[in-house]
């Protein structure tokens, strides 16, 4: 199938991200979330998203314009879906909320309509089971900032058609991203990798093996990443990063994956990075 309208649920910085590439890429957008000052604060980030990729000469002020003409801001959730060729949500990383939403947009999209999560490590084939098309339901996960990171993990659940998947990467291709398939396991490829690295960099710290400024710079120059375990971390959030790791714990039921003591321990304490200004880094 021919994907020509897209509709994103959920109008945060994830789900602005990629209704802003989706209008850049000539797809016409709708950007729903669950009132009107959510809506307007995603589209606000788009249009200053573009103004700064006109600023830097990165693109015409009246292609920037009509990319955000492209992007209708939405709150009905059947308008929303309707006429849609492809959903892409992008809400709370909460199972029960999102089997929810999927139910509904099984209701309100057409048919033949594919149904994405932009989930970074929930069961699609779970997520699938809230309709009666799991052979159209996949990930397709991107990686914040949208708009600058290339990646995209385009993930199979249990039930996901080879059709489905084919779109999929056809679209990938279209919103010039990087697509990587992945057979549904817990973490995907990518956090399944990350996490438990930036997990092993905590156990380094709290034996005392090296200083968080230390170990971040062996990472940077030894293995030439753009940024160390720790501060990542402190971006990424250390709930979020115990969350993840809890959950592959649970997951794989194998002691390699037992979140750091000291992680768990700066949760409890509620220091998460740099949403609330101290991590392993002082903000």
């Amino acid at each position: 199938m021919e994907i020509k309208n897209v509709t994103v649920l959920g109008a945060g910085i994830m789900g602005a991200g990629i209704a802003q590439i989706c209008a850049q890429a000539g797809f016409l957008v709708k950007l729903r979330d669950i009132d009107e000052p959510l809506v307007e604060k995603g589209m606000s980030v788009i249009k200053k998203n573009l103004t700064r990729l006109v600023s830097k000469g990165k693109m015409e002020q009246d292609a920037a314009e009509k990319c955000l003409g492209a992007v209708t801001p939405v709150v009905d959730m059947q308008e929303a879906a309707k006429n849609a060729d492809l959903v892409i949500e992008a809400i709370l990383e909460r199972m029960d909320i999102k089997k929810q939403v999927f139910a509904d947009l099984d209701k309100f999209t057409p048919k033949e309509a594919i149904l994405a999560t932009n989930t970074s490590g929930l069961s699609i084939t779970e997520i699938g089971t809230a309709t009666k098309r799991s052979d159209k339901v996949l990930g397709i996960h991107f990686f914040n900032p949208v708009p600058v990171m290339k990646l995209v993990e385009i993930i199979k659940g249990y039930e996901t058609s080879d059709e489905t998947i084919s779109t999929a990467k056809d679209f990938v291709e279209k919103i010039k991203k990087v697509g990587i398939e992945v057979n549904e396991a817990p973490g995907f490829c990518v956090n399944r990798i990350l996490i438990p690295m930036i997990n092993e960099a905590i156990y380094v710290l709290a034996e005392g093996i090296a200083s968080a400024e230390d170990i971040d710079q062996s990472m940077k120059l030894g293995a030439n990443h753009p940024i160390g375990p720790l501060a990542l971390a402190d971006m990424v959030g250390l709930d979020t990063l115990l969350l993840v790791m809890d959950s592959f714990s649970d997951e794989f039921k194998d002691s390699k994956y037992r979140a750091c003591p000291l992680l768990r321990k700066m949760v409890r304490a509620g220091h998460l990075g740099r949403k609330t200004g101290k991590g392993f880094y002082i903000y």
